[in-house]
């Protein structure tokens, strides 16, 4: 570069950040450029576009989306149920009982045993009883 000709030697540099010294914040705002009325119509004009099996599509995949996210936000509100301790209070027996006492305790908590047993039981079989039912209304749909 020849400094004979009286022009200026400096370097003019590419402007990195034009807003230097301005409010950029201003600059920088998303929805300063945003129309709700625009972004609708692109988004009709992008349905218009699909073709019909398209659109079964992605009403198909929105609904599960959406039933996926409903179903956590139910098992989310059961978690505000109040705790409720699970007390088991222990008997406390004297030392100095004898084995007579001792095995006719016993039979007492067996027999309270074996009913408990029997209850259970009984729910099990009609709980089966009730998948039974529905197996029966599926096998005769055919699946």
């Amino acid at each position: 570069m020849d400094h004979s000709e009286g022009g200026s030697s400096l370097i003019r540099l590419p402007v990195l950040f034009p807003y230097a010294g301005r409010d950029y914040v201003g600059a920088m705002r998303f929805f300063a450029r945003f129309s709700p009325i625009a972004a609708l119509a692109d988004l009709r004009a992008f349905f218009a576009a699909r073709k019909r099996h398209e659109l079964w599509f992605f009403a198909c995949s929105a609904a599960l989306t959406a039933g996926i996210i409903l179903a956590l936000i139910k098992d989310a509100s059961e978690f505000k149920r109040p705790y409720t301790p699970n007390i088991i209070y222990v008997e406390q027996w004297p030392a100095s009982r004898t084995d007579d006492e001792i095995r006719a305790q016993q039979k007492i908590d067996q027999a309270k045993k074996h009913a408990e047993l029997a209850r259970i039981e009984a729910l099990k079989k009609k709980r089966q009883a009730s998948f039974k039912k529905v197996d029966d209304a599926l096998k005769q749909w055919g699946i």
